[in-house]
């Protein structure tokens, strides 16, 4: 894949993750107009944090609750808002869910449908955990949790990325949750709903190891907006261009061995996290 000017790179371009290098990826993800924003206010907390220092015992509190917060705030969002049906039986959420989620099962290996839309995360971030933050450190506090919360969010986009690039991490924990993320994408999407995080899903029974522990499911690139949905609920299916893939045209497939993928899910990473 060739590299363009940055000034250019997003514009009006389709990122294959499939046909990606990690170099590209790399250079794609720091160019990435949200990830700009993600840093730029995580560098100002860190000024803010610095400048409003007070109390290093709540500064601390405030970024433990952060990283706790995180993980169960996500499974809950991606679990019970992204994959309910509400949202595209509605003309006024149809097209945020286009965007934000039924675009990236459709095709999950398209980079510019896979981060998270800036003006969903920026504002859910803040509003709970700003006010969090500052009841535990005041002000010193609310910036400790809202930029640590920046830092966060890249290092979530960042391994989503990784799950979707036709690359398999040395790292044992990248491969594994890569492996995890592929199966909820490409099997069973009623499960494994973290992303670097897989706690929730276990305390919540929807975590499972392998492919062969639950059924394939017929949903799994639909989110259950199937044909009989579309007709019911048009706005989606007209955003679309009248085309879903209920089940998986081969065009998306392009660039990338189907069977390749298949073996990824269904093979788990051994506990020692060594490559194979």
């Amino acid at each position: 894949m060739a590299v363009s000017a940055p000034t250019s790179f997003w514009k009006n371009r389709k990122h294959n993750l499939d046909r990606m290098t990690l170099g590209d990826l790399v250079y794609s993800f720091f160019t990435y107009y949200a990830v700009v924003v993600y840093i730029a206010l995580g560098l100002l907390c860190l000024v803010l944090a610095v400048k409003w220092y007070d109390n290093p015992v709540r500064m601390g509190l405030a970024v433990l609750v952060t990283t706790l917060a995180y993980p169960a705030g996500w499974f809950v969002a991606h679990r019970y808002v992204l994959h309910a049906r509400f949202l595209y039986k509605s003309p006024l959420t149809s097209a945020m869910w286009k965007r934000v989620h039924f675009d990236h099962h459709q095709d999950p290996n398209d980079l510019r449908v896979l981060f998270g839309a800036l003006g969903n995360v920026l504002p859910l971030l803040a509003i709970v955990l700003i006010p969090l933050g500052w009841l535990i450190g005041g002000r010193a506090g609310a910036v400790s949790a809202f930029g640590w919360a920046m830092v966060m969010q890249c290092f979530y986009e960042f391994c989503h990325c990784i799950q979707h690039l036709n690359y398999m991490p040395k790292n044992g924990f990248l491969k594994e949750i890569k492996r995890l993320h592929l199966s909820h994408h490409y099997h069973n999407e009623q499960g494994n709903y973290g992303i670097t995080n897989y706690l929730w899903d276990r305390l919540c029974g929807t975590y499972y190891a392998k492919a062969s522990d639950v059924p394939k499911s017929p949903t799994v690139f639909n989110l259950g907006y199937t044909a009989e949905e579309a007709q019911r609920y048009p706005w989606v299916d007209r955003l679309s261009g009248g085309t879903r893939g209920d089940d998986h045209p081969r065009r998306f497939w392009e660039g990338q061995n189907p069977e390749s993928v298949q073996a990824v899910v269904e093979e788990p990473t051994p506990a020692t996290g060594t490559d194979r």
